[in-house]
Order: C-alpha cells, then sequence, then structure tokens
C-alpha cells in the first residue's frame, strides 16, 4: 500500500518533508545566546582596558556580590578557599552569565526582541553594578552600556542566520551561513579579548616598571639586628592576602597621590617623592588579619619600611573631636582607625617597603598604612589614597556596616607549628614549636598541655620588641600512642588568652590552639 504522505519518510538527523515544519534544533540557538554574549563582554572588557580596569561590568558585579554576601558567607569562604575565593567567584559569575545566554538564545529563535531586551538588560545590570561601586566615575557605565547594544545586535544577526524549515538544499545553506557568522563572532571577540589582555598588561608593565625604578632612601631610624632565628620571618611570597579587590590595582608611583582632609585645619596632598623625602623608619612588625582563625594561616612578620604616620597627622592638625582615621584606598575600601592607636607611639606608618623592596601589588603598592596591634581591616590600607580625619559618631567604614566592631585591637594568641596536626612521630624528644602573639603588650609566657596533664612553660626565644610575635618551643618526651596537644599565652599585662572557642566575628577569633599526633 501507498503511503498518503508523498516524499521520503522523516529520519533522525535527515531533511523534513517539503512542506511540514522541521523540529527546531537548541544547540544552535543556544551556541548564538552565548556568542552574543561573549561579543559584548569582550567589547566591554576591551572599552574597559582603555578606560580603566575598575569599569569591567565583570568586576563590577563581582564586587557588588562581594557586598552583598552575608558575613558568615565570606568567613567561609576565606576559610576554605583562601586567595582562590577571587578566581572562583568571577567563575562563578561567569557560569550564571553563561546560563542566562544560553536561555535567551533559545528564546530569540521564537520571540527576538524580547531575547534582545534581555542581553540588553544584562548589561545594564553591570551598569548600574559598575556605578555603585565607591570610586566610580561617570565614564565607567561607558564599557557595561557598549557590551549591552553588542550584545542585543549579535544576538539579532545571530538569530538571524539559524537555519529555517526550507528545501534540504536551502537548510544545509543556512548552517553554512549560520557557522560563518558565529566562527566571525566567536573571531571577533578573541581578538577584542586578546587585544584587553595586551593593553592591561601594558599598563600592569608601567606600573611595575615604576615598582622596579624606585631607589628607597636609607631609614633614618633602622630596626636593630635581624632575628636570625629560622622562621621568624615571613617570606614576602608568602605573605597571607586577605581583601575585597578581585584585581590587583596595578599604580604608577609617578601618578601615585595622598590626600589628608577632613577635620584638619591644613589639609595636604602628597606625591611619592614627597612622602618619601619624609624620612623613613624601619620596624620588624606582625600582621594580623581579624579572619583568622584558631591556629590559622593570615598571619605574618617581617621588616617594614615607611613614613611615621603620627607626625603627618599632627602637620595637618587634627581638630577636636576627630576620633577615627578613615583610609581610602584607590578602589575605594574604607577602613577607619582610632586616632589614639596613631598617637600612642606605636610606629604606625605609612609602609613603602617589605624586607627591603618595595611593596608587592598584591600588598599594596605603592602606598599601604600600617597600625601595629590593630587587626589588618581596622588599621592597614593597601593601595592608599585618601586619609580622612572624622568622628566615629559621623562614618562607619566598610566592615564596620557589615557588623564588624569600630575598634580592633589584636587579641592574645598562639599556635603550634610542629609537629602537624594528625602527625605521626617517633618516640623520645619531640620538639614542640610555634608562635604567639600580643602585639603592642608582649608575650609573657607560653605553656603546653600533653592530653590532660599539666601545663608546661615553653622556652620563649628572643625577639627586639612588642610589635612582633615570638617563637616558642617545648622538648616533649614522648611516649607511644595517641596524644593531645594544646597551648595558650600570657601576655604582659598578666592576660591569658580565654581557652573559649569564638569565631572571628565580630573582633577575633579565641580559644586554645588544639591539635593531636600519634607516637610510634
Amino acid at each position: 500500500m501507498t503511503s498518503p504522505i508523498q516524499g521520503p519518510p522523516v529520519t533522525a538527523g535527515g531533511p523534513a518533508p517539503e512542506g511540514r515544519a522541521m523540529p527546531t534544533p537548541v544547540l544552535r540557538p543556544a551556541i548564538a545566546g552565548v556568542l552574543a554574549a561573549a561579543a559584548g563582554l569582550a567589547a566591554a572588557e576591551l572599552c574597559a582596558a582603555l578606560l580603566r580596569p575598575e569599569s569591567s561590568p565583570l568586576i563590577g558585579i563581582g564586587a557588588s556580590v562581594i557586598d552583598a554576601t552575608p558575613t558568615p558567607v565570606k568567613e567561609y569562604a576565606v576559610r576554605t578557599f583562601g586567595t582562590y575565593d577571587k578566581p572562583l567567584l568571577l567563575a562563578s559569575v561567569a557560569v550564571v552569565l553563561t546560563v542566562a545566554a544560553v536561555g535567551l538564545g533559545i528564546l530569540a529563535r521564537r520571540r527576538l526582541r524580547p531575547a534582545q531586551a534581555g542581553a540588553a538588560a544584562l548589561g545594564l545590570l553591570g551598569a548600574a553594578a559598575v556605578a555603585s561601586r565607591p570610586s566610580a566615575t561617570a565614564l565607567d557605565v561607558v564599557p557595561s552600556l557598549l557590551a549591552a547594544v553588542v550584545a542585543a545586535a549579535v544576538l539579532g544577526l545571530l538569530t538571524s542566520r539559524l537555519p529555517r524549515p526550507e528545501p534540504a538544499a536551502e537548510v544545509q545553506a543556512g548552517r553554512r551561513r549560520f557557522l560563518t557568522t558565529a566562527t566571525a563572532v566567536a573571531g571577533s571577540s578573541l581578538v577584542a579579548g586578546g587585544l584587553a589582555t595586551m593593553i592591561r598588561e601594558l599598563t600592569s608593565g608601567s606600573a611595575e616598571r615604576s615598582r622596579a625604578a624606585i631607589v628607597l632612601p636609607p631609614p633614618v631610624q633602622p630596626a636593630g639586628p635581624r632575628n636570625a632565628t629560622p622562621g621568624f620571618y615571613t617570606p614576602v611570597a608568602d605573605f597571607y592576602r586577605v581583601d575585597t579587590a578581585l584585581t590587583v590595582p596595578r599604580i604608577d608611583a609617578a601618578q601615585w597621590r595622598l590626600r589628608v582632609h577632613g577635620m584638619v585645619d591644613r589639609p595636604l596632598t602628597l606625591d611619592f617623592d614627597q612622602l618619601l623625602a619624609r624620612g623613613l623608619i624601619e620596624r620588624d612588625i606582625t600582621l594580623n588579619c581579624v579572619s583568622n582563625e584558631v591556629g590559622g594561616p593570615y598571619i605574618g612578620t617581617t621588616r617594614w619600611l615607611g613614613v611615621p604616620l603620627a607626625p603627618l597627622l599632627r602637620q595637618a592638625g587634627i581638630r577636636p573631636g576627630a576620633d577615627q582615621v578613615v583610609a581610602r584606598s584607590v578602589d575605594g575600601m574604607t577602613l577607619g582607625t582610632p586616632v589614639e592607636t596613631i598617637l600612642d607611639g606605636r610606629d604606625a606608618m605609612l609602609a613603602v617597603a617589605m624586607d627591603g623592596r618595595p611593596l608587592p601589588p598584591e600588598n599594596g603598592f605603592p602606598v599601604r598604612m600600617l597600625t601595629p596591634g590593630v587587626y589588618g581591616y581596622a588599621g592597614s590600607c593597601k593601595w592608599i589614597t585618601e586619609i580622612e580625619l572624622a568622628r566615629f559618631a559621623d562614618f562607619d567604614t566598610y566592615w564596620v556596616r557589615r557588623g564588624w566592631a569600630r575598634r580592633a585591637p589584636v587579641k592574645t594568641a598562639s599556635r603550634i607549628d610542629r609537629p602537624a596536626p594528625f602527625a605521626q612521630v617517633a618516640s623520645g624528644t619531640v620538639t614542640v614549636a610555634g608562635v604567639a602573639w600580643a602585639q603592642g603588650r608582649g608575650v609573657r609566657t607560653v605553656e603546653l598541655q600533653i592530653d590532660d596533664g599539666p601545663w608546661q612553660q615553653a622556652e620563649i626565644l628572643p625577639t627586639s620588641g612588642t610589635d612582633t610575635w615570638v617563637q616558642w618551643r617545648y622538648r616533649w618526651q614522648a611516649s607511644s600512642g595517641g596524644h593531645r596537644l594544646r597551648v595558650r599565652a600570657t601576655d604582659d599585662t598578666g592576660q591569658t588568652q580565654p581557652e573559649r572557642r569564638a569565631t572571628p566575628f565580630p573582633d577575633g577569633a579565641t580559644g586554645w590552639h588544639t591539635l593531636a599526633v600519634t607516637v610510634s
């Protein structure tokens, strides 16, 4: 019997019969959506590279996500991912944008105008995120607006090239047209992205050349001999980094300026050479992050070189009532430091070097603020460009608005570094060693407890002052079996660090560092 429908049967992947609708494939519309988003983002990144990196919509959205993230989630990210939290965030933003682009591409196959409006809306979302940044300028929205226009236009172009239900020969021609157009869009996006990368590398190279050209004058107040005990100084390459900057600011020292203003009688503006000309001091100082868990890694010691901050503030003339130093970074970050911690005789400084070399970009080049004895979020602004004298009652800085304490003195703490947690060691004499700190007060004693035995006093190795950690060690006669070690420190005021565990939020962690080892 002859089939009532003339023509070849429909087979998977074969041509549809003439006069019948061909099933709409999903893959090509999805590719169209992704390529449109990629083209918009590439155009935006190229434009941002020509204007300034902070105007990138991807960076703006990522920074806004950081601002909106609840503090416990931020703490979890820092604790779990460390310095990889920022690349992970950017990758997550890219994944979400890709999923949205796929959906818009599929929608465009049926309803082009709403899909183009959705693509443009993504660009406008980037513009809103960039405009919300503290250091935003009027031009910063341009890359995001360009992304909106390019993404919508490319989505329309690629959708018009999608194969339509036509005779077989025309279907094949439509596929070729789409492939040719998609290849051209992808190639153009890669070229634009490559150019953006090259421009950023040139900008970064200029900043690095300015760093390499710096000749640091000798300090007018040099530090004493370097501590010779291995492990006392943290290698600069290993110094911790915890901040909200998704991209490390690259600043040419010749273009850098510091503005001192607010509740002062004589506002000041200094360039880098004028800052160096004020005379440098050299100090060994331990820097702590408030996010450090008990026994955590976010602490380090190095030899810093910088300009004393107190004389600079006194020269500006601090007005009565000013009790807060608001430090602003080039990216708009604000940190608040009590004025009394700058003026009480400690070596608060505008640091320009670590371990005898200009600051690395990740650690604040060309200048960062450093306040011994205060957690970094409240006294150590990186990439600093402004100092404003203000009142705590009038202005809450970035972290204070998120619930962290206004005043953040470093708490007395200690850590076991050797042996490592769950290590297996041989019986006999085992050296247990670590560090303890109570900056500004000094460490009086460090004690170690083995299992539930009595507390044993550890040996504290010599150090030059109270602004650094101390190293300690204890020679333990270890017997076979599993053991628990824990440590506690007492500062020079007689206060012993509390046993009770507390999370870093809102003013620093507490508790005795405890670990288990096996002796064989």
